[in-house]
């Protein structure tokens, strides 16, 4: 096995560090530093959008799909668990996507796995979301459902639910 370029605690505190600021971009809707937390090689594998190379590509995708619906609704993206493989270089967590109320106090979320290798100086050379898009898309789709049915719903979210609510 080899030696841990990075210590465990390194890497925790930079995905802390961008963690936090994810939660700034949802609350706040401005998405394009995003991309500034990667290399400029870096590589976001999407599992139902693609796979993202450089910064340019993540921050177009984040941009378009966290201002968008249903990713411009989420309110938070806190942390179920998370653990440090430092011979790796990696942190990989459990991120738990919420929506807000949809108006009758539903609490409706869905999680992902997401696995980080970190570069050094605060910077992760790849990203990977692990996740089933078909319960995402079904979440959304209640969300929405809710939503209208108590006059909450937006033209973007109205636009959604026609082309996906069936």
């Amino acid at each position: 096995m080899s030696e841990a370029r990075f210590s465990a605690d390194e890497i925790s505190a930079a995905y802390a560090a961008m963690h936090a600021q994810v939660q700034e971009y949802a609350a706040t809707g401005a998405w394009d530093a995003f991309a500034d937390h990667f290399t400029p090689d870096a590589e976001y594998v999407e599992h139902a959008f693609g796979t993202f190379r450089g910064r340019d590509e993540i921050r177009a995708w984040s941009v378009r799909t966290m201002t968008t619906f249903p990713g411009g609704v989420m309110t938070s993206f806190p942390l179920a668990w998370q653990v440090v493989d430092a011979p790796t270089s990696r942190l990989i967590c459990e991120v738990r996507n919420l929506m807000p109320d949809p108006g009758d106090g539903t609490l409706l979320e869905e999680s992902n796995l997401t696995i980080m290798t970190y570069a050094g100086d605060g910077l992760f050379s790849r990203e990977e979301d692990v996740y089933n898009p078909l319960r995402f898309a079904r979440m959304a789709t209640r969300w929405a459902r809710i939503a209208e049915a108590h006059g909450n719903l937006d033209d973007e979210g109205r636009a959604y639910l026609a082309t996906y609510g069936g």
